[in-house]
């Protein structure tokens, strides 16, 4: 078993990037508790990715308050013990609110969060995963989740985009940034480079890239 260093880390970035799979793989690896973000249960969420703008509001508000309850039940009281690897940032909910809703939505929806007065613990590591959006409708397509097939490529981009612009300008916790297209998570060279980084006292932002130490 590989000790783990960071309480609490956290695997991000848009849909079919892979996120789950490296959350789950870490997990194992360093024997902690894992957190996966349950998107299925959401009853608005097929309804949305056929009609965005009728359902993108019941959808966000759904996540939010979901997020808000396994978040504070999991990292605040039965796994104070243990560390934490999560396949969802809680910060991603503003930003996909900021996306997907329009002006008087995303009002309304900011009054609800700071009603709420949600308080959780910061990431002590944010892996952030990227890739673009046609890589991404690739994955999508043969990973065969049958609601997931209304996904356009316009709004990944839009996804894709505002990760990009959070993520440049996020400075609250040390971040690992890596481009899925020049690493496989299934790979073992890859995988076990990236646990051997994971390993280091990662500060501020870093980049992640197996395939220039291959050709060093």
């Amino acid at each position: 078993m590989i000790k783990n260093k960071y309480r609490f880390i956290v695997v991000e970035g848009p849909i079919g990037v892979g996120k789950t799979t490296l959350a789950t793989k870490l997990a194992n690896t360093f024997n902690s508790t894992l957190m996966l973000e349950s998107y299925s249960n959401n009853p608005f969420l097929k309804k949305f990715y056929k009609d965005m703008d009728r359902y993108a509001f019941t959808t966000q508000l759904y996540f939010l308050l979901q997020r808000a309850s396994e978040f504070k039940s999991k990292s605040n009281n039965d796994d104070k013990s243990n560390n934490i690897i999560s396949d969802y940032f809680f910060n991603k909910d503003n930003l996909f609110a900021e996306t997907i809703l329009n002006v008087d939505e995303y009002s309304l929806y900011n009054k609800i969060y700071k009603y709420l007065n949600i308080s959780i613990s910061k990431p002590d590591l944010v892996i952030y995963l990227q890739a673009d959006s046609s890589t991404l409708i690739n994955r999508i397509i043969n990973r065969g989740i049958d609601f997931e097939q209304n996904i356009t490529e316009d709004y990944l981009k839009k996804i894709i985009d505002s990760y990009t612009k959070y993520f440049y300008s996020y400075n609250e916790s040390p971040i690992l940034i890596i481009n899925t297209s020049s690493v496989d998570v299934n790979n073992a060279n890859d995988y076990n480079m990236l646990v051997e980084e994971i390993s280091k006292d990662i500060k501020g932002k870093n980049y992640f890239n197996p395939s220039s130490l291959r050709k060093g």
